[in-house]
């Protein structure tokens, strides 16, 4: 994750227990690519999850995400290239301060501009098939775009 005037690029780094492996291939091929490869896996399936907030002795992960807040307005670019168009999409879900859902949203172009909710306290973001069997993952970017 790098941070450049407002701006996080995330990238896929690591294989941890939020990355679906059941008849998956995987390879990591750089740092901003990675190819995915499952002819079975059915639409709806959560490939990769990434978060703002976690439980470091649980998981032994860092958080991949940046913090946001209510305030701000952000812009989200997703680089992936897929098998199947809009084969890919990607769900920030927000979470409140005692871990209960806050809302989502689900970015399903390349581009998208995303308001989380005033009472999120964390969020993570969700790598999600939606019909393609295979792809490669480059990185997403949020970019803080102002404060209302």
């Amino acid at each position: 994750m790098n941070e450049l005037e407002n701006s996080w690029t995330i990238t896929w780094n690591e294989n941890a227990g939020d990355t679906y492996l059941y008849g998956s291939e995987i390879r990591f091929i750089a740092q901003d690519d990675v190819e995915f490869r499952n002819a079975l896996m059915p639409a709806g399936t959560v490939i990769k999850v990434w978060y703002s907030m976690v439980n470091y002795q649980a998981g032994r992960i860092e958080p991949s995400l940046p913090i946001i807040d209510g305030e701000g307005s952000y812009h989200v670019s997703l680089k992936i290239d897929t098998d199947v168009p809009q084969g890919i999409f990607l769900r920030f879900v927000f979470h409140g301060k005692n871990g209960e859902e806050a809302g989502s949203r689900v970015m399903d172009e390349p581009e998208m501009d995303l308001k989380c909710p005033l009472k999120a306290y964390s969020y993570e973001a969700q790598l999600i098939c939606a019909g393609a069997h295979a792809f490669h993952f480059h990185s997403f970017t949020i970019t803080e775009t102002g404060r209302q």
